[in-house]
């Protein structure tokens, strides 16, 4: 390693000055989760090995042991897997394989897109690892980062995802593919990478079956499950879609970095399967955004038709008051006169007069015939 990356590593990792803290990284700056709580302590060290001529021969117990066993067998290779390391303990690690400065920070601080840089002769790969929680209904994403060297490989998980050590196994059991070296680890990790993105295509794909029955079935919980959903497929997006400019760049630069033609054909394969992935999850996101336009459509209409009822309703109503104050007219003509004929004063016109009853009587009959008539041409009766 030059000595200037060796000074910034060290400057790393010295303790800043009384009075003066360390200027926080860009993406921690630009991350609202930082500073959040990591998992339960653990070991850092998952799994320590060297491998000659594709068999595990030697497990060493710590990191500069692994250093030492590689120096100690010419042509062996070591797999080192961390999980969440330390800052300092990954600074050591950086300084013992001599790994760039700008990879190592993006492997301390992590929150990385996929990607894949090349510092001399070390690969710095970042892959987003994702799978399918089935009790909560929902899409967890983690991070790995890798460092694929002339003798090594170093990973360094950020999360329960992927599981290296069934990679390690599949691996262990197939002494020629592991032969081939780290780039042949490298292909594995890519590929189990990809394989597990299945399953969470699965239950993303279950899950929209799920909310289209919501729509069509009224369910007033449907949108907010829709922006839950919509933010996974985003997110599900932004880890998937750069594989593919990164495989591509892979497989272009294998012939110049001595890498199997069988593996290339392996990168290939990893890569179509990456392709089949993002192409389902762009329509996930098409999907998502036309069954919205639908719950809209719909949410519209039943309030078109609540508004309908509701008119409707009141319509009704008016007709029923029309009607009430129809017969109430023609009821209050004939109790007019007989409230005042009723009164029995001693001086009132026609008292004595032998037609008045019937002329009373009449006069209230015509009354009533006559707003009848009027109520029932205008439609109210």
């Amino acid at each position: 390693m030059p000595d200037r990356r060796m000074r910034g590593l060290r400057d790393l990792m010295r303790p800043p000055a009384r009075g003066t803290e360390r200027e926080v990284a860009p993406e921690h700056s630009m991350d609202p989760r930082h500073g959040e709580n990591g998992a339960p302590s653990r070991p850092s060290v998952i799994d320590n090995a060297i491998y000659v001529d594709g068999r595990r021969v030697d497990s060493p117990p710590s990191l500069s042991g692994a250093l030492a066993a590689l120096r100690a067998r010419p042509g062996s290779m070591g797999w080192i897997g961390l999980y969440r390391p330390a800052e300092a303990e990954m600074l050591r690690v950086a300084d013992e394989f001599g790994l760039h400065e700008l990879a190592v920070e993006d492997a301390i601080v992590a929150h990385q897109r996929p990607k894949a840089d090349r510092y001399g002769e070390t690969l710095f790969v970042v892959l987003r690892a994702a799978r399918y929680l089935d009790s909560p209904e929902k899409v967890e994403f983690g991070e790995l980062h890798v460092f694929v060297g002339p003798d090594f490989v170093l990973t360094v998980r950020h999360s329960e995802a992927p599981d290296l050590g069934k990679v390690r196994r599949r691996m262990e059991t197939d002494p020629e593919l592991l032969r081939q070296g780290p780039q042949a680890v490298l292909y594995a990790i890519l590929d189990a990478v990809v394989d597990g993105y299945a399953p969470v295509v699965a239950g993303l794909q279950k899950d929209i079956d799920e909310i289209e029955v919501q729509v069509f079935g009224g369910d007033p919980a449907a949108p907010r499950r829709i922006y839950a959903l919509s933010r996974e497929v985003i997110e599900f997006q932004r880890a998937t879609r750069p594989l593919l400019d990164m495989l591509n760049g892979l497989i272009a630069g294998s012939p110049k970095y001595g890498v199997d033609g069988e593996l290339q054909r392996y990168l290939r394969d990893v890569a179509d399967h990456a392709i089949t992935v993002v192409e389902r999850v762009d329509n996930f996101r098409q999907m998502l955004q036309d069954i919205l336009i639908v719950n809209s459509t719909l949410v519209s209409q039943a309030q078109n038709e609540e508004m309908k009822n509701v008119t409707q309703a009141s319509y009704a109503q008016s007709e029923e008051v029309k009607r009430i104050s129809s017969w109430a007219a023609i009821l209050f003509a004939p109790t007019l006169v007989g409230t005042i004929y009723g009164m029995n004063f001693t001086h009132m016109p026609e008292l004595g007069w032998v037609f008045g009853y019937p002329f009373a009587v009449a006069l209230m009959a015509a009354v009533c015939g006559t707003l009848y008539l009027v109520f029932k041409r205008r439609d109210w009766l």
